[in-house]
């Protein structure tokens, strides 16, 4: 594995937000594009992250989370593993009513401690 300070970050969205990241300097991406196959190509996209040991955060759209929720779940219960998911909302919104309780609660789970927001 690399060291940590050479750890990519890599997004997992549709075409508006991989194109956003993309901007702010995000090499490794998957747009997913219309709706055909967008469960395939979302659980294939992931499982390539997951492989890549270079990979430290993989930011995925809430919108297509929902069709990984397995490999999620499995990669959270080993402790100490990359990459970190990440998920963000869509423009049209958060699928989480507390939001800010969600990102605390996952950055807990990820680093062991709690940060102040």
């Amino acid at each position: 594995m690399a060291s940590i300070s050479h750890l990519d970050i890599a997004v997992i969205g549709d075409e508006e937000l991989v194109n956003a990241l993309r901007l702010a300097g995000i090499r490794r991406y998957y747009a997913i594009q219309g709706n055909h196959d967008v469960r395939e190509n979302v659980r294939t996209a992931l499982t390539e992250l997951l492989a890549d040991p270079d990979v430290g955060i993989a930011i995925i759209l809430e919108d297509y989370a929902q069709y990984v929720e397995d490999l999620v779940a499995q990669l959270r219960k080993k402790k100490g593993t990359t990459p970190v998911i990440v998920e963000v909302p869509s423009k049209f919104g958060t699928k989480y009513p507390d939001a800010k309780r969600y990102y605390r609660a996952l950055i807990r789970e990820s680093i062991g401690f709690e940060v102040e927001i």
